[in-house]
């Protein structure tokens, strides 16, 4: 298969969800009807995902986990999943990802590791988080905390955001290339991001 060809074969694939059918980006239960489409679409010599503050709450050493729901947290349950990719829209396997954020009353968990965790990329590239829909609090809205590492490689750190939220409109750090596409799963959310990384 020649270079173009190639090109223009994964980005059918990444694109079309046949990767995410494949590979489970979807709720366990299997609830929804198809694989949310990615976001962003990846292409080859696409714009890397844009980088974002830290902000104040970051801890390290999270404990590695993909699930950080607790028993009796309260919160609409949110399953996050996608692929971590170049900027050819190769998977890249074994990349770090580190999630924070706050719960439902929009506090952070300072002392220990509540809604902390870290988790690596598979061999394809893919991640999932299991987690709950964090709420905005004064001059920000409903966002997740993320740094991604690819091994050996520069840490990408950004947020996160839902679609259709009042706050969007008034956060100032709010980008829209940092939507999660969203779709409801039996009463739980759904989320699909693909991060794309500044490596070929």
């Amino acid at each position: 298969m020649d270079e173009s060809r190639g090109s223009t074969r994964r980005r059918f694939i990444l694109t079309a969800g046949t990767l995410a059918a494949g590979y489970g980006l979807y709720p366990a239960d299997g609830a929804l009807a198809q694989p949310l489409s990615p976001t962003p679409e990846c292409s080859d010599g696409a714009a890397p995902t844009q980088r974002q503050t830290e902000g104040p709450f970051f801890k390290p050493s999270s404990p590695e986990r993909t699930d950080l729901v607790e028993a009796g947290m309260r919160g609409q349950t949110l399953v996050l999943t996608g692929f971590v990719l170049t900027r050819g829209c190769k998977p890249v396997a074994r990349a770090l990802i580190d999630f924070w954020q706050a719960d439902t009353e929009g506090q952070y968990d300072n002392s220990g590791n509540r809604l902390r965790g870290h988790q690596f990329t598979d061999a394809e590239g893919r991640y999932r988080l299991r987690t709950v829909v964090p709420a905005s609090y004064p001059g920000r809205t409903r966002h997740l905390h993320v740094k991604v590492q690819p091994p050996g490689g520069r840490i990408l750190t950004t947020q996160l955001y839902f679609p259709g939220e009042a706050h969007n409109r008034t956060d100032r750090f709010f980008r829209r290339e940092l939507l999660v596409r969203t779709a409801l799963a039996k009463g739980d959310v759904a989320g699909r991001f693909d991060f794309v990384l500044d490596m070929r």
